[in-house]
């Protein structure tokens, strides 16, 4: 699978439809956690943070796979006295992953089930909106799970922010494992790295983003959006029924150029379902938007 079409600046049809749709909700287009605690046999997620080591420019990816008639949407939360502006997506007052105006991102997946850590827990509140409301740096998001004394038993979490730092952070045999970025690109799917033989490895789309970046940047192509997005062309999971006649697969995935606050969704793989969006436009507007995906793209 390509995503080429979500990165044009063409007068398409179906771009032109999801614009005049997201007009009637008063949004403006322009060009531009997995599940943390409730995880099924449905959820799968695949992130992925690089920094391009010659432009200096920062991208990450996000796939999101779960139940497709969950009712999943955007939130933009504008900046206040105390709060950065940021954006996150998920479902249910929960934030699955997302980004502040400082460039800071996030996202998470689920694991294999950790035996949990004494006077430490799972997040009883929309933890990635508060990360993403106080936190500007990978260092201050884990000082924020700290505090809270947050840790995770059934996912793991993916930081990264502006300046290049990222970091995977689980919390494996009552230790919490920090997995720093090493050269220039961080992946993380749905085994624990720190403990591969827990289960879910291994695993075909953490292989599947690597074997492509390789190739990428063998190829002395440039390097932009669009080819980082196309990395994970064989990690989206396409629609299929459980055994409950319940489809499931990718909800979403999310391309955003973090260098450059340009920010992308196609909702269930689609190329005419898509929204755009200037991150740096957004987060100056001094109101709540809430884009419901399905409202948006019936």
């Amino acid at each position: 699978m390509t995503y080429s079409n979500y990165f044009t600046n063409s007068k398409s049809k179906p771009l032109m439809k999801a614009k005049r749709t997201l007009r009637l909700n008063t949004l403006i287009l322009t060009l531009f956690l997995g599940i943390l605690l409730n995880p099924s046999k449905s959820e799968a997620c695949s992130v992925l943070y690089y920094k391009d080591l010659v432009t200096g420019k920062i991208y990450a990816v996000n796939a999101e796979d779960y139940f497709l008639d969950v009712d999943a949407y955007i939130q933009i939360e504008p900046k206040s006295r105390k709060k950065f502006a940021r954006l996150w997506y998920g479902w249910n007052n929960f934030a699955q992953g997302g980004i502040n105006e400082e460039g800071l991102f996030f996202d998470a997946a689920v694991t294999p089930e950790q035996e949990k850590i004494k006077g430490y827990g799972n997040p009883k509140r929309n933890l990635g909106d508060k990360i993403l409301a106080y936190a500007s740096t990978v260092e201050e998001a884990l000082e924020i799970l700290e505090n809270e004394k947050i840790a995770l038993n059934k996912s793991h979490l993916l930081f990264g922010d502006k300046k290049g730092r990222a970091v995977v952070v689980e919390w494996v045999k009552g230790e919490r494992k920090l997995h720093w970025i090493v050269d220039n690109k961080l992946v993380m799917t749905n085994f624990l790295l720190s403990e591969s033989n827990a289960g879910n490895y291994p695993d075909f789309r953490y292989k599947s983003i690597l074997d492509r970046i390789d190739e990428l940047e063998s190829s002395g192509e440039e390097i932009n959006l669009n080819k980082i997005g196309n990395t994970f062309g064989q990690a989206v999971q396409p629609a299929r029924k459980d055994e409950n006649n319940r489809v499931g697969g990718t909800v979403y995935a999310s391309f955003i150029d973090i260098t450059d606050n340009k920010f992308i969704l196609s909702y269930r793989l689609s190329n005419e379902d898509v929204i755009k969006l200037d991150l740096a436009v957004e987060f100056a507007k001094s109101k709540r938007q809430k884009i419901k995906l399905k409202e948006v793209f019936n």
